[in-house]
């Protein structure tokens, strides 16, 4: 099954099981309802199943994790002290921010991250991240365009809970599908959603949900479980120096920005959109040389 097709049919069923999100029943914009939040997990029905290949599974990938958090540390402990000074010196709040995700196997661990928002003490911050949505700290943009703010995540993978490359680490109500592998601080969907923030701003508050839940976990969970079944060291190796030049991959956001325009009072205009964002986006996988190449260029059985 190709790519391609995979995403429309998630899209499909989804708009299917939950018409209410996606179709105007005909009644006026200003007598609608908020549509309610439910949890992810019913998305994995129609989910890739994970297959991993043996390096993602291997303990010479967690020897690999280490040696490299290791060597990198004389070169990332100064430049991770620069930041937690910038921290403290420039708002008021803790230097981390501490979150529990969801790890391999369904275990729970507490992600460490440098603070880029400005701290509300007992307050809710909006689990889904946009780029107007937050109240980012002065530096905090800075953080998160070069990735500083992962680096305490280091300590997370010296401790096992994570490794260099897996797929991201999500909250407990977006993980749609068992992870049977470590998460990691980057992965293949790393690389395609480096720009997620800015294409989530663009959508009206209404419908963030929905798109994050229909569109932009099930392209993820797509990507990484295309990348974990074909990952082996050198492919690992070259996605970490990619990450840290910022080499992103840009195809699939380019396509979703290019989506017609979201409008709050037609329910059935979002619906398509949503499935033509879908249809035309294009997944890379791994090649033979381990190089990204589009999803119209692979099958899955």
């Amino acid at each position: 099954m190709s790519a391609r097709p995979f995403v429309t049919k998630v899209l499909e069923v989804a708009a299917i099981n939950h018409p209410s999100r996606f179709h105007n029943s005909g009644q006026d914009a200003s007598d609608a309802q908020a549509p309610v939040q439910e949890p992810a997990a019913h998305l994995s029905l129609y989910l890739v199943r994970e297959r991993l290949s043996p390096w993602s599974t291997s303990r010479t990938k967690r020897l690999f994790d280490c040696v490299c958090v290791l060597l990198a540390m004389p070169l990332l402990i100064p430049i991770s002290l620069a930041v937690a000074l910038a921290i403290r010196f420039t708002s008021r709040g803790p230097v981390l921010f501490l979150q529990e995700r969801m790890g391999r196997h369904g275990s729970i661990f507490t992600i460490l991250k440098f603070r880029t928002m400005k701290h509300c003490e007992g307050g809710a911050q909006n689990v889904i991240t946009t780029t107007k949505n937050q109240q980012f700290t002065s530096i905090g943009p800075f953080l998160r365009r070069w990735k500083l703010d992962e680096l305490p995540q280091l300590l997370n993978v010296l401790l096992g809970d994570m490794s260099l490359v897996g797929s991201r680490p999500k909250v407990l109500e977006h993980q749609i599908a068992d992870l049977s592998c470590r998460p990691g601080i980057t992965g293949g969907a790393t690389i395609a959603f480096a720009r997620e923030e800015q294409i989530l701003a663009s959508l009206p508050d209404l419908h963030l949900d929905d798109y994050y839940l229909t569109v932009i976990l099930p392209l993820k969970h797509k990507l990484d479980a295309e990348y974990m079944a074909r990952a082996t060291f050198s492919s690992d190796l070259k996605l970490i120096v990619n990450s840290a030049l910022r080499r992103w991959d840009s195809s699939v956001m380019d396509c979703l920005l290019n989506t017609e325009t979201f409008e709050t009072e037609d329910g059935m205009r979002i619906s398509r959109a949503i499935v033509q964002t879908a249809s035309s986006a294009r997944l890379p996988a791994i090649s033979s040389d381990e190089s990204l190449i589009p999803a119209d260029q692979f099958t899955e059985s």
